[in-house]
């Protein structure tokens, strides 16, 4: 009996971990199969809400992107955002440098705001690259 007890213990955490495993292998997808998997994620939430015309337009989505994404694309698209992420924050600095050259608070704190939106921005597109 004593055998038995470290035997159930050892199939019932198996069992417990089976669905972690399966959650950590869909965090790891990247690429057109995040992409997919993401727009069969929504095409389901879509059904279940029962929003017909929504589902359709991920359907096509989900399509286009089977049929014609790539990696080394995906990859490129999101390199350029980044990139015109950069020249955005840096056209922003120049703006407000501009503006605190002259002086006028009003124009220095929109130039900060803005260039507070362009960094969060270049931000999230850093983070689109790793996926």
């Amino acid at each position: 009996m004593k055998f038995l007890a470290p035997f159930a213990l050892l199939t019932v955490a198996s069992f417990m971990t089976t669905p972690l495993l399966a959650a950590e292998e869909a965090q790891e997808l990247t690429g057109c199969a995040a992409k997919r998997q993401a727009l069969s994620a929504q095409v389901e939430q879509a059904k279940a809400h029962g929003n017909s015309e929504q589902q359709a337009g991920l359907e096509k989505a989900l399509s286009e992107v089977t049929a014609h994404c790539t990696d080394a694309a995906l990859k490129k698209e999101r390199e350029n955002k980044v990139l015109d992420a950069k020249h955005e924050v840096s056209r922003r600095q120049a703006d407000l440098d501009k503006a605190m050259k002259k002086g006028d608070s009003e124009r220095i704190n929109k130039r900060k705001d803005k260039l507070a939106e362009s960094r969060k921005e270049l931000q999230e597109a850093l983070d689109e690259l790793d996926k």
